[in-house]
């Protein structure tokens, strides 16, 4: 469902598993409405709507026993949407999943394992930088240059990874500054969790050159990385502490290859299907996050 950008990356991911395809405006779907398709043929439903239209779409889908991935970011228009939609994924025995392909971004999965294994030690602190030069290509879209802007579109990928790499951290998350540089909506957004790890994140669509950084310190040593695979190259550094103080140890690790997040996310979709676990959960952190942020901002 949905045959813009993501749509027809998903399209072509799925490729002859694609029974059918929806959308309201553009021609070349074969439905203008989810009702219209065949119950009986399909089985799941990958959606890559406006946000507007999720929660409606999602709802059929999961009481007709469909299961589903949606594109981020999936925000309830009332406290208590996603904690029903989970309910009702869970009472019909459906997925429910949202995508956050740079979950299977190499190096980030790599960064987990280096968090994971100990290496850094206690971690003290860490910021991250998501940019991209979309400011005018949203400015155009009607439906893209609204609301809050850049901090649900790329704010939301650096809330799942701090989620993914940190699991939910405590603290308030905080705005330290917003600007309309060119948009009606916010098009660049720094802000920060004020709490035991000191977590600082900058979103932006005015960075011309896709670009995409972390540098996470902890007691025992930092891990860095720089740009991601679908940018490319892309590196992770690990830097082992010398103590009490001088020249880390270092090793980078570099990668050139094709962006292979969106092959492996539709393939754990499809892992996750034989036993449905729905990930709404995760939404329901990130959708407090982002209103704390928002509340902020208005």
């Amino acid at each position: 469902m949905g045959l813009g950008i993501q749509g027809r990356k998903r399209q072509a991911i799925a490729a002859n598993e694609v029974v059918a395809t929806v959308d309201t405006v553009q021609p070349q779907a074969q439905y203008k409405t989810i009702e219209e398709v065949p119950l009986d043929s399909y089985d799941a439903a990958l959606v890559c709507t406006p946000d507007g239209a999720k929660l409606r779409i999602l709802s059929y889908l999961l009481e007709h026993d469909k299961h589903v991935l949606v594109e981020k970011p999936l925000i309830g228009e009332n406290p208590d949407d996603l904690s029903q939609l989970d309910a009702l994924a869970r009472q019909r025995g459906a997925l429910c999943y949202t995508a956050y392909n740079h979950r299977f971004e190499p190096h980030i999965v790599n960064l987990k394992k280096v968090i994971d294994d100990g290496l850094l030690g206690k971690i003290y602190s860490a910021r991250f930088f998501y940019g991209n030069g979309t400011a005018r290509d949203a400015r155009n879209s009607p439906w893209r240059d609204r609301g809050f802007g850049v901090l649900p579109d790329l704010g939301s990928h650096l809330l799942d990874t701090i989620l993914f790499l940190f699991g939910p951290v405590e603290g308030s998350c905080r705005p330290w500054r917003a600007d309309r540089f060119e948009n009606r909506a916010f098009d660049r957004v720094i802000f920060g969790f004020h709490g035991p790890l000191a977590l600082d994140c900058e979103v932006s669509m005015l960075s011309w050159r896709n670009t995409f950084y972390a540098d996470v310190y902890g007691e025992l040593g930092s891990a860095h990385i720089f740009c991601l695979c679908k940018w490319g190259p892309s590196t992770l550094t690990v830097r082992k502490r010398v103590f009490p103080s001088g020249y880390p140890q270092e090793e980078t690790a570099t990668l050139e290859c094709a962006d292979p997040t969106w092959a492996l996310e539709y393939q754990h979709f499809k892992q996750l299907c034989q036993t449905p676990e729905s990930n709404i959960q995760n939404d329901i952190w990130i959708q407090a996050k982002l209103q704390e942020l928002s509340m902020a901002l208005s």
